[in-house]
């Protein structure tokens, strides 16, 4: 990643509240809240001014405890939610100079069909489970547009075997399979239309460690063999120090601190992510 290169998703100033806000929390320079929640009116602040830029070919890790804000902005991203306020710009998206939030749910589908994967924590969001594995990879296709269905067989039978998934069990339903291989069909439907950018929410949670560190050997892999850009949400650190290049560290719905993986393991600055370093030593 050279210092040269224009990110590939560039976020500004993105907010995500559930609730009206009053005027105790509405101002954000004087909000009065208990985390991110406001006790006068209950409105939650999941995400506050998020700002990042993710690189071509870069693995950007997210950190931080649940209810940080990290999945909210994730689903925002993927636009399985919408956003309160706030810009995002992708590169291969109209020369990355229109604001995907903004644009109609048509354009909004285009993106999410065409230029990112998710893979989800609970592979029931992201797979169906009573199509065959080869049938959830043709549908991500065919929401793209593709209707060749030799075509479709061919990619989503190569992409299984390069997720590991055995070429006989390919017309098996995935509610048959273990988490790590549900894991691996939702890494190959996210990858079926070759999207420059793929989001990983939480993908080795619940997951037994051995089946744990071959998933993320798989994305490893998968991410220097495609080059595809990765955002990494995960409250683990180990999985953190594995894959991602940099890394962004939030709390109570905003980035408290970001740098490269290496710095903020080895040297944190804020004291909530010293607290989370040091329970991992």
């Amino acid at each position: 990643m050279g210092s040269f290169a224009s990110p590939i998703l560039s976020v500004n100033h993105m907010n995500k509240q559930f609730g009206t806000g009053c005027d105790q929390c509405s101002s954000p320079e004087n909000r009065q809240l208990e985390k991110n929640y406001c006790r006068a009116c209950g409105t939650v602040y999941s995400c506050q001014d998020i700002t990042f830029d993710l690189y071509p070919g870069e693995v950007l890790g997210i950190v931080g405890e649940s209810g940080s804000g990290k999945s909210t902005l994730m689903r925002c991203l993927y636009f399985d939610q919408e956003v309160t306020g706030g810009e995002a710009y992708l590169q291969p998206y109209k020369d990355g100079d229109t604001n995907m939030f903004q644009e109609s749910s048509q354009q909004q589908k285009y993106i999410r069909n065409h230029l990112m994967g998710k893979v989800y924590q609970n592979p029931v969001l992201g797979l169906r489970m009573n199509f065959s594995s080869i049938g959830n990879i043709a549908e991500k296709m065919i929401a793209a547009g593709n209707r060749h269905v030799a075509a479709m067989e061919s990619r989503g039978s190569e992409l299984l075997e390069r997720v590991h998934i055995p070429v006989y069990r390919m017309k098996e339903a995935p509610k048959n399979f273990s988490g790590g291989m549900q894991q691996r069909v939702q890494i190959a439907k996210a990858l079926s239309n070759n999207p420059p950018i793929l989001l990983l929410d939480e993908v080795t949670t619940g997951l037994d460690l051995s089946v744990q560190a071959n998933v993320l050997d798989l994305i490893k892999h998968l991410q220097r063999e495609l080059n595809i850009s990765m955002l990494l949400v995960s409250h683990d650190l180990g999985v953190i120090r594995m894959l991602a290049d940099r890394t962004m560290v939030m709390l109570d719905g905003r980035v408290v601190e970001q740098g490269l993986t290496d710095q903020i393991l080895e040297d944190p600055q804020h004291a909530y992510t010293q607290q989370l370093v040091h329970s991992l030593l």
